[in-house]
């Protein structure tokens, strides 16, 4: 018999994680557990850690919501879930429970050992490009950050921008060229909405001197006949992010992706509806030609994990997915994942820190 239950961790930033949307100081993960009482000792987990200001599930019931889903799971007396079958027992307005569920069922179906595809990564064999992520703040923290991931071997930065000047913000990607070429570094920027309808396009057109990659969501999501204007106009590629929040029915899907035609989305399980709903989402991007990759969306190392997880299932060889989240929290959940110059590897002779 097939049994759920819930825990909890607030986790706690090293930092004021500041976007355009302000600061995080911390962050409540909510994790279930899935065992059956046929296995002893084997527990699938799963992590759902809705976002402040974002997640469409970030709600005051969001726990008791959790803790009567589990009651009524355990209810039904279930003899057995496949993952494709876990997100149907979650509506589309809990997109984290359902990311949270389809993760502890699939890790419970290889073992409970938080290694849910046979891969090269999630052998250890071989690691994940990921973009060392440049976070808000004043110019010498952001020029502290820059110099800190160029010593470790990135060769992708993302840099948040929107909160400083913008004259500010265009001079440390200036120093960040004078030191390394586009051959030698690529330069992701994430404007998290930040950029009016008006004046996206001359910010881009200065962007576009720095050579630079992709730039996210640079107005405010929900516009889609502006952001269209833009992706047609911009000399730097656009993708889109916080655009996908919310956009459940796959007739919408692709009215958004044919309306919008952007070079690139965003996949941010936690936020879209689970590792199930990032494949529906992989599938229509590409049969448009459009690219996508994967991010975390500051989950602990159990999500992190189950997103990483999906990358090297999926995700194209040697494209740079934003899963360099892992040391943001001083009581993160001990994990086997490490990166090293630039790559993000998962040790499975490691162990993981019990999670209760």
């Amino acid at each position: 018999m097939l049994q759920l239950r819930t825990s909890q961790r607030t986790l706690r930033f090293n930092f004021p994680a500041r976007t355009s949307r302000g600061a995080l100081t911390e962050h409540v993960a909510h994790y279930l557990h899935l065992s059956d009482t046929a296995q002893s000792g084997v527990e699938g987990l799963g992590e759902a850690a809705p976002l402040a200001g974002l997640s469409p599930d970030h709600r005051p019931d969001f726990e008791s919501t959790l803790e009567g889903f589990c009651r009524e799971f355990n209810r039904r007396q279930l003899r057995e879930l496949l993952p494709e079958e876990a997100a149907s027992l979650v509506g589309p307005e809990w997109p984290a429970l359902r990311f949270a569920l389809e993760t502890a069922t699939l890790d419970l179906q290889h073992g409970g050992r938080r290694q849910l595809y046979n891969t090269a990564f999630g052998r250890g064999e071989a690691g994940i490009p990921v973009n060392g992520l440049v976070w808000m703040g004043d110019a010498a923290f952001m020029r502290q950050q820059i110099e800190k991931k160029l010593a470790e071997g990135y060769a992708c930065l993302k840099l948040k921008i929107g909160s400083l000047d913008f004259e500010t913000e265009l001079a440390l990607l200036r120093e960040i060229r004078a030191v390394a070429g586009p051959e030698q570094l690529t330069l992701r920027v994430d404007a998290n909405g930040a950029f009016s309808p008006e004046e996206a396009l001359g910010k881009l057109e200065q962007l576009a001197a720095f050579q630079i990659h992709s730039i996210e969501q640079p107005i405010r999501a929900g516009n889609w006949a502006a952001m269209a204007a833009i992706c047609r106009n911009s000399p730097v590629p656009v993708a889109l992010d916080e655009e996908l929040i919310g956009v459940t029915d796959p007739a919408q899907q692709q009215e958004l992706l044919a309306t919008v035609q952007p070079a690139f989305i965003i996949l941010k399980p936690t936020l879209v509806g689970g590792l199930g709903a990032s494949l529906e989402w992989m599938a229509a991007a590409q049969a448009r030609g459009i690219a996508w990759w994967l991010t975390s969306a500051l989950e602990s190392n159990v999500g992190l994990n189950a997103v990483s997880q999906l990358a090297g299932a999926y995700a194209a060889p040697g494209f740079p997915q934003g899963l360099g989240t892992g040391q943001l929290y001083h009581n993160n959940i001990g994990a086997p994942l490490h990166i090293r110059n630039g790559h993000l590897f998962y040790l499975p002779q490691e162990s993981w820190e019990t999670v209760e």
